[in-house]
Order: structure tokens, then sequence, then C-alpha cells
């Protein structure tokens, strides 16, 4: 490789670094560019974060690459990479296994990775990540010099420092990680990710910023299995009181001559079994967060005395009549209508209003486009972690049927099904293989013409033709129509016959055009 070659590559980057270019952006040309200077099948770039190594660009790998998380220490060469000053090539015999094999795009079956080669990145003289390079093939890298990877990864980390100067300054967020991480450390919860590229994604994680800075009551609503708790977390994480606790209570687990102990606490004596004085979740709370799930499972007496708590800040534990000061801010979140409860006197109007000073709708999955496979990326790598696997993928029909899946069961749908199919998958196998690989036929979907309910919803329907997404809105609008006519357009009464919830019908009819 000649210095003029090198410096033929490196120019633009070197453009790029005083361009306003999204940060997306940035590390797509730079992988390119490194493609271009040292030619192989596969490139990327992985940030560091605590134990775990998350790619943020990928060229020439598959797209649920991105939503995977690589834990450090079940992957050796990634060990090896980030122990070392500078670039490291492994032999093309090397017994370590590959974090690739078997994810190199366009490869059908199990051609494992044959070379590689990384280098680690430092941003103010502390590693930062890895610049990966992939071939599938023994030889590719027998010429390359190393120390061309080194000048290249020297203009990596200022471009990763460019783009993390830029974000910083454009969300005013220099202490969020620290922020982060105390609400992590004092919520003993396991920090779970947004994952997502989609537009429908990104307006939320941009509303999720905006309210989070604000001290507003937030109402997440969106069907069920969408991440309504995930999207709480996120905005306490982005708020002012994430070093302080974040408290959950899900309204619907427990019955209803519980609901006030848990929420204001007792004294002792104040109920039967009630042997010592209990602070309820308001003043666990007190200071930070109260993030209430099912909230339109609550009676009209809870929400009456929620709505004091929630207007004054007084309350009194069950059995006492002191009156505690608590200083909370409260996110609610619901699957239902509570519009229509309101309107059917099933739940106060004056409690629904102050509740949902700033309505949040989380989007279904099936509107996420192609999140779907950065999503799977995720629950892949997690379960392939979980059962010692070298590698764990999709074959390409099996990507083709996540995207044409309906989803009625949201993120979690996926997150049950990667785990259950690969668990069967695995059972098949004769011998433990180091790639496994997950067909169409291992994830067994239902039939995407229709759910279950719909179909019993209807005896005949005309045959449709076409996209095989097309196809299926074409037949559920058939069978929601029939359905309405059937109950004179009582949206109630046919959501009860299609076995589904009223809000979730009227969320499908409107994307379906028929509202």
């Amino acid at each position: 490789m000649t210095a003029h070659s090198l410096l033929t590559t490196l120019l633009p980057l070197v453009a790029d670094l005083s361009r306003d270019l999204p940060e997306s952006e940035r590390y797509r040309r730079l992988l390119q560019a490194m493609r271009a200077l040292l030619p192989c099948d596969a490139a990327a770039l992985l940030r560091l974060d605590g134990e775990w190594l998350v790619p943020l660009a990928v060229d020439g790998l598959s797209a649920d690459t991105l939503g995977r998380r690589f834990k450090v220490s079940e992957h050796p060469r990634f060990e090896v990479l980030l122990s070392s000053p500078g670039p490291t090539r492994f032999d093309s015999d090397s017994q370590l296994p590959d974090p690739y094999d078997g994810l190199v795009d366009g490869m059908h079956g199990h051609l494992e990775v044959h070379d590689c080669m990384g280098c680690p990145l430092f941003v103010d003289d502390r590693p930062w990540g890895l610049l990966t390079l992939d071939a599938l093939d023994t030889e590719r890298f027998e010429r390359v010099e190393l120390d061309a990877l080194q000048a290249f990864a020297s203009l990596a980390a200022a471009t990763v420092n460019v783009a993390e100067r830029i974000e910083r300054l454009a969300l005013r967020a220099e202490d969020e990680h620290q922020r982060a991480e105390i609400y992590r450390q004092a919520s003993g919860q396991q920090h779970k990710e947004m994952i997502g590229q989609s537009k429908a994604h990104k307006r939320l994680v941009e509303e999720i910023k905006l309210v989070g800075g604000s001290d507003l009551t937030v109402l997440i609503t969106g069907e069920t299995g969408v991440g309504k708790e995930l999207v709480a977390q996120a905005i306490h994480a982005a708020s002012a009181r994430a070093d302080k606790p974040l408290i959950s209570l899900n309204c619907a687990a427990l019955p209803e001559t519980l609901v006030e102990s848990e929420l204001f606490g007792h004294v002792r004596g104040a109920f039967t079994g009630a042997l010592n004085e209990r602070r309820g979740k308001f003043e666990l709370a007190n200071g930070g967060t109260l993030f209430l799930d099912e909230v339109g499972e609550l009676s009209l007496t809870v929400q009456a005395k929620l709505l004091r708590v929630l207007q004054s800040g007084q309350l009194q534990r069950l059995g006492s009549d002191k009156e505690h000061q608590v200083d909370v801010r409260l996110i609610a979140a619901t699957n239902r209508d509570l519009a229509e409860e309101v309107r059917n006197g099933r739940y106060r109007a004056d409690f629904y209003h102050r509740l949902s000073v700033y309505p949040l709708q989380v989007p279904a999955l099936r509107e996420r486009g192609r999140d779907v496979l950065l999503l799977a990326g995720y629950f892949l790598e997690q379960n392939r972690s979980r059962m010692g696997l070298g590698s764990l993928r999709l074959t390409s029909d099996a990507q083709a049927a996540l995207l044409a899946y309906n989803w009625p069961g949201n993120v979690r749908e996926l997150e049950h099904l990667i785990g259950r199919s690969a668990l069967k998958a695995l059972g098949n196998c004769r011998e433990r293989p180091k790639i496994l690989s997950l067909s169409a036929q291992d994830l067994d979907l239902p039939d995407v013409s229709a759910p279950p309910a719909l179909e019993a919803a209807t005896e005949t329907a005309p045959v449709v033709t076409g996209d095989l997404r097309q196809a299926t809105e074409e037949y559920q609008r058939q069978v929601i129509s029939a359905c309405l006519e059937r109950h004179q357009h009582n949206w109630a009464s046919a959501a009860r016959e299609l076995g589904l919830d009223r809000a979730n019908l009227g969320r499908m009819a409107k994307r379906l055009g028929l509202k």
C-alpha cells in the first residue's frame, strides 16, 4: 500500500471533520473508507460501554448485528484487541472463536470468518472502542500493513471525538451517562437499551428527550408488549431526577384491597395482617419518579385518592390521620383507551386529565419496519450467551418471515419467539453446533394472513393477491368491516367478537384506513 493511496482515502474523512453530519452518516463513511483502503468482507465500529461492546456501524454484516450487544468476557478476540495498544492481526488458524461467524451479509450456510484483524480506538487517552475487519479467505490480509490500519484508527478516533462533542453540545447532556449510571445503581434494575433506527422509533426517542427534561406527568399509551416500562425508565433517566429512585407498581398485579396499601403505605393494625408500619410507593419514590403500569385497572375509589395526592403532594397511610408530604413525578402507562373509559363512566374525567398532561404513544412493532431485525439481533445475542453457543444467527428466509409478520404481541412476542425457537432448534441438533442458524421453519410463526380471532369472525373471505403485507392488511380490512356491519358500527361490541382490546382495534382500524 502506497502513501499516496492512504492519503487519497483519508483526505475526504479529514474534510468531513468540519462538516455538519449526522453521527450515523459519519460512521458509515468511516467504514466505507476503511473497506476501500483495506479490502475485506466485513467491517465494524464498536463502542465500549462498560463490559459490553455496542456496534455503532457495520458494513458487510447482517442487519441484526447492530442490535447485538457483545459481552467482552465472552469473546476472546475482542479481549485481545482491547488489551493491545495497537492493531492486531489474528493468525488464520487461530482457534479463538470469532464473534462474527455466520454474520457476514449475503453468506448462506455456515461459512466462517477465516482472517481477522482489528485495532482499539482511544479518545482522550482512554479506550473508547474497536475497529474490526474480517475476511472469508485466509490470504486476504497477508499483504496489508498494520501501520496503515493504525493511521486509519487515529483518524477514526478523531471522527468519533468530533461526533461525540457535537452530540454533547446539541443535547446539552454532558452528564447524562453519569446520571444514568447513578439511576441504574439506585433502582437496582438492569439497564435496558432502546434499540431502533426507524422514523417511528426516532420520533419516540426525541419526545422522550423533550418531556424527560420537564416535570410533567406523562401517560404512556400503546399496545401490550411495546415496551412502555422501558419508555418510562428512559424518561426518568433523561430527567433531573435521574439520580433518585424510580419506583414501579403494576396496578393490575394486586387485588384492590392491597393497592392502597402499596401506594400510600399503612400503620400497624390498619387491617388484618398489618403487623408493622410500612411506607408506600409514593414515599419510597420521594424526590424521584413513580411509574404506575396498567393504570387503567385502578378503581374509582383509588383514582379519587390518587388525584388528591397528585394535586396536593400530601398523603395519609392507611389507618393513620398523619399527613406526609411527598415530591414525586408520576409516569403512568396503559393499553386501554382511557378517554373511552371516561365516556362509559368507568374512569374519572378529572383523574384522566391529570394523568394525560403529556400523552406519549409508543408505536407498535409492525409500524417500525426493519427495527424488528435489530431487536432480533439483540435477543439472539442474549440467547447465544445464555446457551453457550459460538454463534446464533437468522437465515435469510427467517429474516423475511420476521419482517412479514404482523406482531400482535409486539417486542415481548419477538423476545419470547427468539428464545423459544433457539431452544427448540438446539434440541433438534444431534451434535452441539458451533453456529446455530434459525430458519423460518424454526421460528414457526403463526399464519400471517390474520390472527385466529379474526379468522373465526368470518366464515368466508375473498381471495386476495399481491404483496404479502398488502394482502394481510386487505384481509384484515374485510374481516373488521364485516364485523362492524354486523354490530351496526358499535366498536366495543365488534372488539369483543374479534377478541381484541377496544383500543387496539381502534388503532388497527386507523392504520388500515377504516377510521
